[in-house]
């Protein structure tokens, strides 16, 4: 499709609520998806850190135990 002008470009032949708008909620979903990823991933990472620190501390115990 061949504009005259940017104009004409944005007003995209009468349509442009249309395809702007499907533009911009195709946006935010992609947003979407990736800020709840990296936040998935962050509590998942802290997750992670937690149950080592953890079983580290068990073994620590166990440790200390059998000294006693």
């Amino acid at each position: 499709m061949h504009f005259e002008s940017f104009s004409d470009f944005l007003a995209m032949g009468g349509y442009a609520s249309y395809v702007w708008g499907a533009y911009g909620i195709s946006t935010i979903a992609l947003l979407w998806v990736l800020l709840s990823s990296l936040n998935r991933r962050k509590r998942l990472l802290a997750d992670i850190h937690n149950k080592m620190a953890r079983e580290q501390r068990i073994e620590e115990a166990k440790k200390l135990e059998n000294t006693l």
